[in-house]
């Protein structure tokens, strides 16, 4: 902020964005928390009521101080960002605090919120309208006070709407900015966290991951960092795994051997994608994939949202709640996931079909780890105990397949269920003939639709 906006922002008196405070004292936490509430706002303090410019004795010291004061005072806790600015040989401190997603937020367990320009001690009504408000929506719908549109890629927008338009058989006749505010990825086109994450032009430090193979817990032999937007990170990762993954080939009859995977690469995807929509962008650590001879370790901050226990999640039983609404809603549009809270079944059902053990999930407050072995299973005793589901079991992974892609081929089907071409046809057939499944045009340029 340079003088003359200050000096503007003076002369335009107080408002609902707007306090003069000529020192720091309570007041001021509870303006700062009142603008949290609302929709953002400064504390100059150094100003009196009338606008008149008194000054501010400070040093760097009484600055941390206020900061710390604020910060130990507020639930959830607000840093504001701070400014000291010199106008007639007198110091003025700038407190700033954008909205705050998470709403509302307390001082000394007292509520407020701004009204035009002075604070309203929230009631208990209001207080329930303002939390009901704030779970309808989520952190990365809000605005990104720390960058703007010219931090983000069109070319990497223009991607994303290639996919849109194959994905869901249209044509998008948008502008990229009006498009992103259609899906309201935009909010009147300016920046939300969601938008920087998915479309980061450069460098994205919020969404950092940390990719290793290891031979020993302290033995790296490969690494990546990747900090760039979410969609070019998910293929990075998926490639960078794959690297590193042993290959058998499958004899079946066939003149082309076929590919077999230690891992099923499906569940690896699922992991990914759930790690990138889920993670607690919040957090300041970073999201952590370690590859070691036997599993693969998959670390995430933030825990399980919306009140979900491990034992709900691994019973799947549960309503889905998105930590990031917008990212999950990104992903859906472009085929990336087939529906909400789907992902840790199909993880489960890929497992077990592919033949390796059942991943591990641990669970704290503020991170979720997957682990996924290499280790198979008991061939025959599996056999004996999915002989009647396991037709079921394949059908699901089926359509699971068609969902994510419905411009799949069936020789590609084939491929991802480890199964012949021919057995592949039948599967299809049976579920044609079932009104489950219908194909629309020929085999080559035609696509799937499930029905059921």
């Amino acid at each position: 902020m340079t003088q003359t906006d200050l000096q503007n922002i003076i002369k335009s008196g107080e408002s609902d964005t707007v306090e003069f405070k000529q020192s720091f004292n309570k007041t001021v936490i509870e303006t700062l928390v009142a603008f949290s509430n609302s929709n953002g706002g400064r504390v100059l303090i150094g100003v009196d009521n009338t606008g008149a410019i008194k000054g501010v004795s400070i040093t760097e010291e009484s600055v941390q101080k206020w900061i710390n004061e604020i910060k130990q005072n507020t639930e959830p806790q607000i840093i504001p960002d701070t400014e000291t600015i010199s106008i007639e040989e007198k110091e003025i401190v700038v407190l700033s605090v954008i909205e705050y997603p998470i709403k509302p937020i307390s001082y000394k367990n007292k509520f407020y919120k701004r009204v035009v320009n002075s604070n309203h001690l929230m009631s208990l009504d209001e207080l329930t309208n303002m939390h009901l408000q704030t779970i309808n929506s989520s952190w990365d719908y809000y605005p990104d006070p720390n960058h703007s549109l010219e931090h983000i890629s069109t070319k990497k927008i223009e991607n994303y709407i290639a996919e849109y338009e194959k994905w869901n058989d249209t044509k998008v006749d948008f502008t990229p900015y009006d498009f992103l505010n259609k899906l309201e990825i935009l909010r009147k086109n300016i920046l939300t966290f969601g938008a920087y994450i998915l479309f980061a032009k450069d460098l994205c430090i919020v969404s950092d991951i940390q990719i290793g193979r290891f031979k020993s817990p302290t033995k790296i032999i490969d690494s990546l960092n990747l900090d760039t937007d979410i969609l070019t990170e998910l293929d990075s990762i998926l490639a960078f795994i794959k690297k590193h993954l042993m290959v058998e080939f499958v004899i079946t009859g066939k003149p082309q051997r076929e590919e077999r995977y230690d891992y099923p690469v499906e569940a690896v995807r699922e992991i990914v994608i759930n790690m990138l929509i889920h993670r607690d962008y919040r957090d300041s650590s970073g999201s952590i994939i370690k590859i070691y001879d036997n599993r693969i370790e998959f670390y995430n901050p933030g825990g399980l949202f919306g009140g979900l226990s491990l034992k709900d999640l691994l019973q799947f039983n549960y309503q889905p709640k998105a930590r990031n609404k917008m990212l999950s809603k990104a992903f859906k549009e472009i085929g990336k996931i087939e529906r909400y809270g789907s992902g840790i079944k199909r993880i489960f059902t890929i497992c077990k079909q592919y033949g390796v053990a059942p991943p591990k999930f641990n669970i704290t407050d503020n991170s979720f780890e997957v682990i996924l072995y290499k280790k198979k299973t008991d061939q025959k005793t599996d056999q004996k105990t999915d002989q009647k589901t396991d037709q079921k079991t394949q059908d699901a992974i089926i359509l699971d397949i068609i969902r994510q892609n419905k411009y799949i081929t069936i020789k590609e089907i084939a491929k991802k269920i480890n199964k012949g071409t021919t057995i592949t046809k039948g599967k299809l057939k049976k579920l044609k003939d079932k009104n489950i499944i219908k194909r629309i045009g020929p085999d080559k340029g035609g696509h799937w639709e499930v029905l059921k």
